[in-house]
């Protein structure tokens, strides 16, 4: 029995985004170097193993991507979107087959709602929702009853989270400035004016160019109106790394200090520092509404808007990724940006316009409208559809099971099939 056919037919590959950077691509004098000696022990020639890796121009080099796309006969992407661009993007590795049969299905990513999902909205969920919830979190009989939360302590419980972060923010800052880390440009743009009883946008992920974390920064002037509002202020906190060679993504965090300091958006825009877990724990819980814009259709999935969610803190995104789905569940959970077919800079000028309307006449309105017992009763019904509509649908729980059912189950049963010699010939080189 050949090895390659037992591991094509057990081997499970997740392809995780379609951003050029995101596959490793070597040239041929590179796999010469390190492998002249290894394709003689599994007893290919030099091209036949080079083929492995061919992806469109072989003169492009050796597509890492590509050849574990030949070794896996199990493969997936990480959300129905992403599933659609990989069958288009990787079809011309099954010559003659129809895009839409390419042999690459979707399961959605989901996340860790334990880990994710705050305590102060744990402890609510622990008292409404049933006793197991925990263990049955895929379920989405399960989460109807956070319907039956009382606004007040919905809301209560929300604004602890928001206090969280805020008071995290500014004691990282103090502490910085303290141990002489921070002069006081950096003091300023950490955050010091961020008020707990204003609107908050969270944007907090890799800065990575195509998330296009400036976005909100194309008409300083029209942002500035909407932040600086006398009744209706806003306030927007960014944090994140960028790759250490991605000097694309280095430049967007040197544009957000910058715009951190302007004086025409009022104190309203804050960059928090050391971007690690506990700082994205209180920043999905503690926002009142999670950003998201990347150029579609690039966004493969995306998980921060999920954790979002979970804690009751609705999504404003670009239509991409998991938020194509996780909309799609209904429009009354967060709000939705169509993608421009517009390209470039254009695009960008479109969308950013787009993302205004919605905060000036979507977003801000509903939550400044207060009731008679001063609780914006219209917007906590729409963050505990958010809960309601995303936690059990986009949990690590439902992944997994996904996972099993349609990819660990059939390669553990197609590995019992090769054992038995139940396989038709497997690939042996060159493009399939």
């Amino acid at each position: 029995m050949r090895a390659v056919e037992l591991v094509r037919a057990t081997s499970i590959f997740t392809t995780h985004t379609p951003v050029p950077a995101g596959h490793d691509i070597f040239s041929s004098e590179m796999m010469e170097r390190y492998f002249h000696a290894y394709w003689e022990e599994l007893g290919l020639s030099r091209d036949e193993f080079l083929a492995l890796g061919v992806h469109g121009d072989p003169a492009k080099g050796f597509n890492f991507t590509a050849l574990a796309l030949r070794m896996a006969a199990n493969v997936n992407g990480v959300s129905k979107k992403h599933g659609e661009v990989s069958r288009e993007m990787w079809n011309d590795l099954w010559p003659g087959v129809a895009v839409a049969d390419t042999p690459i299905i979707s399961i959605t990513n989901g996340v860790h709602l334990r880990t994710w999902i705050s305590p102060s909205m744990r402890n609510l969920y622990e008292r409404y929702l049933p006793r197991n919830w925990r263990d049955q979190q895929e379920q989405e009989q399960v989460w109807e009853t956070v319907l039956n939360v009382p606004d007040e302590e919905f809301w209560h419980a929300h604004q602890q989270c928001k206090q969280d972060l805020i008071d995290e923010m500014d004691e990282r800052a103090r502490r910085r400035y303290a141990e002489g880390q921070f002069d006081a440009w950096q003091v300023l743009s950490s955050g010091p004016f961020q008020n707990a009883s204003v609107l908050t946008l969270g944007f907090a992920r890799r800065f990575a160019t195509y998330k296009r974390a400036t976005l909100l920064f194309k008409d300083i002037d029209r942002l500035a109106k909407i932040l600086t509002n006398p009744d209706h202020p806003v306030q927007i906190v960014f944090a994140g790394k960028a790759h250490p060679a991605d000097e694309g993504g280095k430049k967007l965090i040197q544009e957000i200090y910058t715009r951190c300091r302007d004086a025409r958006l009022g104190g309203r825009v804050a960059f928090a520092e050391d971007y690690e877990m506990g700082l994205a724990s209180l920043l999905v819980a503690g926002v009142d509404v999670w950003l998201n814009n990347p150029r579609f259709p690039l966004e493969a999935s995306g998980t921060s808007g999920m954790k979002a969610a979970a804690n009751g803190v609705p999504n404003c995104s670009i239509l991409d990724g998991w938020w194509l789905e996780g909309w799609g569940k209904g429009d009354t959970n967060g709000w939705g940006i169509a993608s421009s077919d517009l390209e470039g800079d254009a695009q960008d000028v479109e969308e950013a316009n787009r993302f205004y309307d919605v905060l000036e006449n979507e977003v801000v309105p509903l939550y400044y409208r207060r009731q008679a017992d001063g609780l914006p009763h219209d917007w906590i019904a729409l963050a505990k559809e958010a809960i309601r509509t995303v936690a059990p649908a986009f949990s690590s729980r439902r992944m997994l099971i996904d996972y099993v059912d349609n990819l660990y189950s059939r390669a553990a049963g197609s590995g019992d099939l090769v054992g038995a010699g139940s396989l038709p010939e497997p690939f042996s080189g060159g493009q399939r």
